[in-house]
């Protein structure tokens, strides 16, 4: 399952100039999804983006968002949150 805010940066980063399949570094990533955000009138434009990309050419949007994804994921590592010990009173 994929949180909103990883949603939101995948979308972003989809709808930004990096080309598919590039391996950007975690620093490019966040100057082109700020970018992306600034391009389309925020994280909602972007999302208008992906939808058209997926109405009008579905086969190169379903790799470009999977790459997305993967580039969000290895950029933005999710951390879980630490089990915290009590004490037993």
């Amino acid at each position: 399952m994929t949180d909103v805010l990883t949603a939101a940066r995948a979308e972003a980063l989809f709808s930004s100039e990096l080309a598919t399949g590039s391996e950007p570094t975690p620093s490019e990533i966040g100057a082109a999804i700020r970018r992306a955000i600034q391009v389309n009138g925020g994280s909602r434009g972007c999302a208008g983006t992906l939808a058209r990309a997926y109405g009008e050419r579905p086969e190169t949007a379903v790799p470009r968002m999977r790459w997305a994804l993967r580039q969000i994921v290895a950029a933005y590592p999710r951390t879980l949150p630490r089990l915290v010990r009590t004490r037993d009173a």
